[in-house]
């Protein structure tokens, strides 16, 4: 079956077969279900990238931190989105494909952040080596004169709820983890692939924003096991579990140390309250895209 496109020209995803909440894997689809063209870039040749190919995306081996490979995947496209793990080399991937980006041209660089960088400037920055890396991304993104959109997504409900929490609720029915008595906001990492496509689609009005985004409610982890309680059809609680001893449980599931680290800090920052943020950006984002996909 041919499909139709609305552009000759394809969009970059970067991170389309990683783990960052699977948001690079669902851009991919809903881009393509827009009629967009896609360049999917991975590490490696697997079934995920097999997957990609399946949903009609080009694939592209490479590595964000490698300048031969960044300018075959950023060639010929003049949109892209840029997602990366947590990693220690975040800030050297950023900055090269941003290089190279601005050598090619472009006409949006979609940067997908973190919402922690709201509250961090020039004197104030966390415990987390990636929300510094994250920081001083953007500053240098700032610099490139580059078409940037930057979106910051609050923590991802893939990730703590499901990833880090899921074990426990198996094995005793227990949301545990060193939040104490703070509140969150966590996101889908499907809607915030969702608002990142809508913006893609149409880049030219959000050029130069920044948008915070957060889920519906911000609460505690009380409230979230009540909803784990409602979903599972049997008693869940959350029990607050020592910071210390949770990072070391980490360390014990092999995480390396930086991500030990960032999860750690966002762990503290729950507990103090940092975590307790609320817009409604992702809100008025998702109705724009039902009325888009009613008139289309």
């Amino acid at each position: 079956m041919t499909t139709e496109h609305k552009h000759d020209n394809p969009i970059l995803v970067t991170g389309a077969a990683g783990a960052v909440g699977g948001i690079g894997r669902n851009l991919t689809e809903f881009l393509l279900a827009r009629g967009h063209k896609v360049r999917a870039l991975v590490r490696r040749e697997d079934e995920r990238a097999d997957a990609l190919r399946r949903l009609g995306a080009e694939v592209v081996e490479g590595d964000l931190t490698d300048l031969a490979s960044m300018h075959r995947a950023i060639e010929g496209c003049r949109r892209i989105y840029f997602g990366m793990s947590v990693s220690p080399a975040y800030l050297e991937a950023t900055v090269n494909t941003a290089a190279v980006t601005r050598h090619h041209g472009v006409e949006a660089f979609v940067n997908m952040s973190q919402m922690t960088v709201s509250q961090m400037s020039i004197r104030e920055t966390t415990d987390s080596p990636q929300h510094k890396l994250h920081w001083l991304s953007e500053q240098a993104l700032s610099w490139s004169g580059l078409p940037v959109v930057t979106v910051r997504p609050t923590v991802f409900l893939e990730g703590f709820f499901l990833q880090l929490a899921a074990p426990g609720v198996r094995a005793s029915d227990e949301l545990a983890l060193p939040m104490g008595g703070g509140k969150t906001s966590p996101i889908s990492a499907v809607d915030v692939a969702r608002a990142v496509a809508l913006i893609l689609d149409d880049p030219a009005p959000h050029i130069g924003q920044i948008y915070d985004l957060t889920g519906p409610e911000s609460a505690d982890l009380d409230h979230y096991a009540r909803v784990f309680s409602e979903a599972l059809g049997r008693p869940i609680r959350y029990r607050d579990v020592p910071l210390p001893a949770w990072s070391e449980s980490l360390r014990q599931a092999r995480f390396p140390e930086h991500v030990v680290h960032h999860l750690s800090a966002m762990a503290e920052l729950t507990r103090q309250g940092r975590y307790d943020r609320l817009t409604d950006t992702m809100r008025k984002t998702l109705a724009k895209h039902r009325r888009t996909c009613a008139t289309s």
